[in-house]
């Protein structure tokens, strides 16, 4: 459990880290590397949800 909300943290902080290197430099890399970071962040926040919603079954 603790492992999954410390994943979607670290992605969050990379992502906006990655956002404010785009709003920097202006490279697209950066905003393309942002939201890969966001679509891995939605992923492990789901496998949280479904990790807990498996143990309110249980």
């Amino acid at each position: 459990m603790l492992i999954f909300r410390a994943a979607v943290m670290l992605l969050l902080v990379a992502a906006a880290v990655c956002f404010a290197f785009y709003a920097g430099t202006g490279q697209v890399r950066y905003k393309r590397y942002a939201f890969l970071i966001l679509k891995w962040m939605l992923i492990a926040a789901l496998m949280f949800f479904a990790v807990l919603f498996l143990e309110r079954i249980v």
